[in-house]
């Protein structure tokens, strides 16, 4: 069977590195980190995980979603490119 995805309007911003404050402001559970010398963004999920949340890791070049329930998580330009349009 096929499936198409419902369309849904959702809320995103792509980090660039420079952006921190604005990332901050729209994701409240994203901290940032350095590993290996390299920026990187933590996401508390509502995935399962530990106590039913999980850590996504996102780049610099990535796009931060908000989902239809509140969730945040990251999702490469790409993907992010074949999935979204612009709404507005």
């Amino acid at each position: 069977m096929k499936f198409r995805k419902k369309p849904v309007e959702i809320e995103a911003v792509c980090w660039d590195g420079k952006n921190d404050l604005e990332i901050m402001a729209f994701c409240p559970v994203c901290q940032f980190t350095l590993r290996n010398n390299v920026r990187e963004m933590e996401i508390m999920t509502l995935e399962d995980g530990i106590d039913g949340r999980a850590v996504h890791i996102a780049s610099v070049g990535d796009f931060i979603i908000q989902g239809v329930h509140g969730e945040f998580y990251a999702c490469k330009p790409d993907i992010f490119e074949k999935t979204y349009e612009r709404a507005d």
